[in-house]
């Protein structure tokens, strides 16, 4: 089915959401405030029995919540975003719009959810590149057989006054592990990933007696905040990037935050 036509039908889906919701009675007018009161008890207790019932294998719902949209709902499990009516009648996932804003309120929502507090970022699992002084900080989760961590490398490489930690991340195979545990066995772990990165320069093997369970640990990190690709960047403010960005992006966003 063509991109266009598969909005056609969410938008669709989400506009009858809305007028089955609309029709609840008691609901109250459109208004800002109005749609940012906290969801009654009983709101939400019948919206996790409805679910719960008709849609069992949506799993522990974590949140209910209200969204701007009159009548509709916001459901969250985990870090998954569903939307339903009053009565838990209908329900969907995608992006909600506000089309006055311009904003996709599901993609701040996420933002919000998917943040990482930096100061908790387990900072013995990854090693340090300084460069100038060092006073802007990033933390960066990578493969080493990543092409787009490659590129990436090359735009981060054209920064300066920033110190990066490098976590190393490898989820593209038994390739990548070995090349992982190599790099991180170095000597001087900064040196083998950029030259492997930057010039292709294959890290020294890796001693068997050396501990890499700090690799397993990044692994276990990167579940837990669902961190599904790579490069991915995580700044102070705990925002990140999924994905390679460029010299000039990666300037404004350390200047931003």
């Amino acid at each position: 089915m063509k991109p266009n036509a598969i909005r056609g039908i969410l938008a669709a889906l989400l506009a009858a959401v809305a007028l089955v919701a609309g029709a609840a009675p008691g609901d109250k007018a459109p208004t800002v405030a109005n749609a940012a009161m906290q969801v009654t008890k009983e709101q939400e207790q019948l919206l996790r029995k409805n679910l719960a019932e008709r849609l069992p294998s949506i799993g522990r719902i974590d949140e209910v919540s209200r969204t701007p949209m009159p009548g509709v709902f916001e459901i969250r499990v985990g870090t998954d975003l569903f939307y339903t009516d009053a009565d838990g009648a209908y329900i969907l996932q995608g992006n909600l719009i506000d089309t006055k804003a311009r904003k996709n309120l599901t993609e701040e929502r996420m933002d919000k959810l998917l943040a990482v507090d930096f100061d908790t970022l387990p900072s013995k699992d990854a090693f340090v590149m300084v460069r100038g002084n060092g006073k802007r900080k990033l933390a960066v989760f990578e493969d080493p057989n990543c092409p787009y961590c490659k590129k990436f490398e090359r735009d981060l490489a054209k920064i300066d006054n920033v110190t990066v930690y490098m976590y190393l991340y490898p989820i593209l195979g038994p390739d990548s592990t070995e090349k992982s545990r190599n790099i991180w066995c170095a000597g001087d772990k900064a040196k083998a990933w950029t030259d492997w990165m930057l010039k292709n320069d294959v890290p020294t093997k890796a001693a068997a007696s050396c501990d890499v369970t700090a690799l397993g640990r990044n692994l276990e990190f990167g579940k837990k905040h669902r961190i599904t690709g790579t490069p991915t960047l995580i700044f102070t403010d705990g925002s990140r990037v999924p994905g390679a960005i460029g010299a000039a992006e990666i300037e404004r966003m350390l200047a931003a935050k």
